[in-house]
């Protein structure tokens, strides 16, 4: 039988609030821990978390040091203190193959898992018992009434249990692996509606994260297209340090409290903004290229990088395209355990665990 993506039906119960999980956002840099109630018919912001992750404990998304890992969620889960202990964590996109096929409506899911079962070499370039897999119904076949698409996912082993795994050892139980991007698309439903768009408009999420940036294109409510590419806000990091003679932890420090010599705004700040321009109108470029799109409606900027001051202004201007800081809390209510001030700077970097917290358990 199929071995399961730990739940990764990654696109089920959007937009339900029967259940939350805690949303654990294992990036490069650090742990992020969010967890949300239900509260009507919308989400409460109960708490969340933020710890540094020792260097190289993940490497381009793939943890090489489980136990450092495993220590840093162990920490947050400390001060989080949640009120659960169940958790939905992601997987890149990069690590997933996705692929959707057409298969007899009239399948039951055991009949259509059989199936896949038996024709998994046609669609995943590995052996079977190196993966995970899960699959979901989609819409029926326009071509064919009697046919159904089928969303196919599949991740290396590997990827999937070193997250268990380091969720383990932290104290926290595993529900849910989910994909970043979907992940994403979940959170959009918190977002769509700051927007004022139209359901058929083009809505580009470009997550900033310290070592990579994600390109996300979401239209109807769906993904139709994403790409990684290395960039992130260490660049700017590692010129302070280099031209100030600060520690990763005190450059950080300054950077988000101020307190830097004059030089630091017009030397630094300044062209790394540019370049951050560059990389977005870049990273579109590359969606326009391998589509028959040639703009998208409105660009959302996520990631710790989209809270630096004036650059969402930057980017609209250069690109002549609305632009917003993705705050996927602004119409939620907020636990009284939160600073709104540090959730507001914060906002940004929480995509990816609002998408999580937001999974529902099944």
């Amino acid at each position: 039988m199929l071995d399961k993506l730990g739940n990764l039906g990654a696109l089920a119960n959007i937009g339900k609030k029967t259940s939350t999980l805690l949303g654990v956002d294992i990036s490069s840099t650090s742990i992020k821990i969010l967890q949300l109630s239900p509260s009507g018919n919308k989400y409460k912001v109960d708490n969340y978390v933020i710890r540094p992750l020792p260097a190289n404990a993940v490497v381009e998304k793939n943890i090489s040091d489980i136990d450092a890992v495993g220590e840093c969620i162990s920490a947050a889960v400390s001060i989080l203190k949640p009120s659960i202990k169940e958790a939905s964590v992601a997987v890149a996109g990069s690590a997933v193959i996705t692929k959707t096929i057409e298969m007899n409506a009239a399948l039951s899911d055991s009949e259509m898992e059989n199936q896949i079962v038996v024709e998994a070499d046609q669609y995943i370039p590995y052996p079977l018992d190196e993966v995970s897999i899960d699959f979901e119904r989609q819409d029926l076949s326009e071509r064919n009434p009697d046919m159904v698409e089928v969303l196919l996912a599949a991740c290396r082993k590997e990827n999937v249990d070193s997250r268990v795994t380091a969720l383990d050892l932290g104290g926290l139980e595993a529900k849910v692996v989910d994909i970043e991007a979907y992940a994403i698309e979940r959170a959009f439903t918190l977002l769509a509606e700051q927007l004022g768009s139209e359901e058929d408009q083009t809505v580009a999420i470009v997550d900033i994260g310290s070592m990579m940036t994600t390109l996300n294109v979401i239209l109807q409510g769906r993904t139709i297209y994403t790409r990684e590419q290395m960039f992130g806000g260490n660049a700017l990091s590692e010129e302070v340090q280099r031209r100030f003679g600060l520690s990763a932890i005190e450059a950080e420090s300054a950077m988000k409290r101020g307190g830097l010599p004059e030089e630091y705004e017009f030397e630094i700040l300044a062209p790394f903004k540019d370049t951050v321009v560059q990389q977005v109108s870049q990273t579109l470029q590359f969606f326009f290229s391998s589509s028959h799109y040639n703009e998208v409606d409105h660009i959302l900027l996520a990631g710790g990088v989209a809270a630096i001051d004036g650059l969402a202004d930057l980017v609209q201007e250069n690109l002549s395209t609305p632009v917003k800081i993705a705050n996927p809390f602004e119409n939620l209510s907020i636990g009284s355990k939160i600073n709104q001030t540090m959730l507001q700077n914060d906002a940004p970097s929480l995509l990816i665990a609002c998408g999580l917290a937001m999974r529902g358990e099944y």
